[in-house]
């Protein structure tokens, strides 16, 4: 049953993550032989490993996985004994072997000068990108690949939508509308990281009407303005575009070391 090679050689070539599930040994009696592997998504698994709750575990287990961005091998030992509502009786110990690490989440809102130098960048990056903006003629005729364009008058929806560890990246036309989306993402709390275009002016700014809206000091901590690596200087929107690439860059990286 080698169905799982060909899906796992399918899901790198879309860089859809995934975790390889192994029965390593065997004691008495199991439902499955040493070496019996199963191909586990957040939709779809490949191959079993016996049915039952163990593989019901095992699903859980290898979907938390995914849910948490975990890299690190996973070994758990099962009996299978009345308590796993398993007959067989023996022992088990099953292997969760994450394959391909979640591609970062990224929300960029606004597609102005530096909007679009940006997202040339991270479209050629291990990225999701969703690109931001209420006004359909700020976008290129041609969209990047890999980048998912929103023409979306309710910003704020795609904020409550990106899934927990995104990234946002907050550079649109209009302050009123930078101020409503920080605070939208420092109430959820779990960005993976948070950029907000602008001066240390304007970051005082924002932390004195940020705080007035009950937003505390240390979540504001968590919001990068001004934001990109310090020593990539330059005003022009190419050079701000690769200072902030590589802060993102130097994030993910850090997640996954």
């Amino acid at each position: 049953m080698d169905e799982w090679i060909e899906a796992l050689a399918d899901l790198r070539r879309r860089g859809e993550p995934c975790v390889l599930v192994t029965l390593v040994d065997e004691l008495g009696s199991t439902p499955r032989n040493r070496g019996t592997k199963m191909l586990v998504t957040t939709e779809r698994a490949v191959n079993t490993i016996g049915g039952g709750h163990l593989e019901f575990q095992a699903l859980a287990i290898a979907r938390d996985m995914l849910k948490q961005g975990t890299a690190m091998l996973r070994l758990e030992r099962f009996p299978l004994a009345a308590r796993l509502g398993q007959c067989c009786g023996g022992t088990t110990n099953v292997l969760f072997e994450p394959l391909i690490l979640p591609r970062p989440q990224i929300a960029l809102f606004g597609a102005g000068h530096v909007g679009r130098a940006l997202v040339n960048i991270l479209a050629t990056l291990p990225c999701r990108v969703h690109w931001v903006d209420g006004r359909a003629a700020e976008f290129p005729a041609v969209i990047p690949a890999g980048v998912q364009q929103e023409v979306c008058e309710e910003p704020l929806e795609i904020v409550d939508a990106m899934p927990p560890g995104s990234y946002f990246i907050v550079m649109t036309h209009d302050h009123a509308l930078d101020l409503a989306l920080a605070e939208r993402i420092l109430r959820r709390g779990d960005a993976g990281y948070f950029g907000l275009i602008g001066s240390l002016t304007k970051r005082k700014r924002f932390e004195y009407k940020l705080g007035q809206r009950g937003i505390s000091e240390q979540m504001i901590d968590g919001m990068r303005c001004p934001l990109g690596l310090p020593d990539v200087k330059g005003k022009l929107p190419a050079e701000i575009a690769v200072a902030v690439a590589g802060e993102i860059i130097a994030c993910y990286g850090r997640s996954h070391a």
